[in-house]
């Protein structure tokens, strides 16, 4: 195992999960796919670096350097940066530069580094300076409860907050479910039915594309 992973929900409406972890060793994982995006604060080697990572659009083989600590903060759908757009961080990320051995440049301004347990006021700061803001057509439009705006205008809205349109918000969350599903013991075509995939093969594509493994890998997993 690289990783031992501890996180915690929150009750920001800004934040969906607070998270840390380190790596054991070095090695190699499968990032999947993700629909949110995310701040990680990484510890090695006495050196802190800040990046901010994107939506994943597919899963990817990533490197893990040995004795690093990681914090994250993943944002809720529909959260954003105005001045740092979704989009332009897809399947990537950049690294915030550093102010002092404690702070970092973001937007024009030094930021103390937030932690595993302040995390909330971190973000109430950015909140509160205008940098992080919500776009309420996403929660509704994944819910089906938009009727006054134009599907032109949700779409755009939608793809400006999320970097992602909605059917590949719908696409990775799906294939997330299914994974979850599989690791609970819950057999592959009642997964299939679960999760509304056509059949077998094609919930057998979608997980090989977002997640690394097909449905009899995941089940592997979870019997070894």
């Amino acid at each position: 195992m690289i990783f031992a992973f501890d996180e915690r929900p929150s009750d920001s409406p800004f934040i969906e999960t607070i998270w840390r972890t380190q790596s054991e060793r070095p090695g190699t994982f499968i990032s999947r796919a993700v629909s949110h995006w995310e701040m990680v604060v990484t510890k090695q080697n006495g050196r802190i670096t800040v990046c901010v990572r994107g939506p994943e659009t597919k899963a990817t083989l990533a490197h893990c350097p040995e004795h690093a600590e990681f914090f994250g903060i993943q944002f809720k759908l529909g959260t954003f940066m105005p001045q740092l757009p979704t989009g332009n961080l897809l399947d990537g990320d950049i690294t915030l530069p550093e102010a002092t051995t404690r702070s970092f440049w973001l937007l024009g301004s030094a930021w103390q580094l937030p932690d595993y347990e302040n995390a909330e006021t971190f973000v109430n700061r950015l909140v509160r300076d205008g940098l992080l803001v919500r776009e309420p057509v996403v929660g509704a439009a994944l819910q089906g409860q938009l009727k006054e705006l134009s599907l032109r205008s949700i779409q755009r809205r939608f793809l400006r907050a999320t970097g992602l349109t909605q059917g590949a918000v719908r696409q990775i969350e799906r294939a997330r479910e299914a994974e979850a599903l599989l690791e609970q013991g819950v057999s592959i075509l009642d997964t299939v039915d679960q999760t509304g995939y056509a059949d077998q093969s094609h919930m057998t594509r979608s997980l090989k594309h977002l997640i690394g493994r097909t449905p009899a890998q995941i089940i592997s997993t979870r019997t070894n």
